[in-house]
């Protein structure tokens, strides 16, 4: 369900690399509180980001008062902790949850189970870290009836082990995966409307933040009359972090 091994490397990063990439884009961004380092995989992988280059990264995040990684939930643990101790201000870290459907999660290939995603949840929670979840709306063997559902349901269990925030991301093609299922009828792109509701319900829980992933949200859009409202009212509940009733089309019968 995810295209970013397009950016990967095949072989171990080379040494300096991503610190001066972390350089460059410090040095180019405007001023902030908070900074996101998102590396297309695992921080915490020793292929992708090298040891003895940690306490070098943490001093070039010294300035930030949160500072957010993405991690397999497989690949928590004492580097981790190594670098929220290096680190002046908050270290978040974000992991892919997908999904709790206990037949479809084993399918994704995440290498994953629910327990283990609890068991790195709890190891965040014991050392003052903070979680957050990426939850999929929309997912391959599903009934597009059920994608909803199945969002809000993966959402409330990321806050039941202690996530801060939980990030609802509409499942994509373009990876040749996705779109080999698509072809064969075994997945259906979620609509905006779905993502709008999964997005309203998630906010209703009253458990935490939530937020839509609203990157290349125009290729979602389906319905002339109402789409683009529906775009307006998934950032306004990002900023507002309030729950909104779905907008309803007599065009698309709320399918966006």
């Amino acid at each position: 369900m995810c295209d970013l091994w397009r950016n990967t490397l095949a072989e171990a990063t080379p040494p300096g690399a991503i610190l001066r990439q972390i350089r460059s884009a410090v040095a180019a961004l405007p001023p902030a509180r908070w900074i996101k380092l998102y590396n297309a995989g695992s921080f915490f992988d020793t292929q992708a980001i090298p040891t003895r280059e940690i306490a070098a990264i943490a001093d070039e995040l010294a300035r930030y008062d949160r500072v957010i990684v993405e991690s397999h939930p497989a690949l928590v643990g004492d580097r981790c902790a190594d670098l929220a101790a290096r680190l002046p201000g908050r270290l978040e870290v974000a992991m892919g949850l997908e999904t709790i459907h206990p037949e479809i999660l084993p399918r994704l290939n995440k290498r994953m189970s629910l327990a283990q995603f609890r068991e790195a949840a709890a190891f965040l929670r014991e050392r003052e870290i903070a979680l957050r979840a990426f939850v999929l709306v929309g997912l391959p063997w599903l009934a597009p009836r059920e994608a909803v559902e199945w969002a809000v349901r993966s959402a409330e269990f990321a806050f039941e082990c202690g996530a801060r925030a939980v990030t609802l991301i509409p499942t994509r093609t373009g990876n040749g995966a996705m779109d080999a299922l698509e072809a064969a009828g075994e997945f259906t792109p979620p609509t905006l409307g779905q993502l709008e509701q999964a997005l309203s319900g998630a906010l209703g829980l009253c458990r935490g933040l939530v937020f839509a992933d609203l990157w290349d949200l125009a290729r979602w859009r389906r319905c002339p009359v109402c789409s683009s409202e529906r775009e307006r009212r998934l950032e306004a509940m990002n900023r507002r972090q309030e729950a909104t009733p779905p907008v309803a089309c007599p065009i698309c019968a709320g399918r966006g």
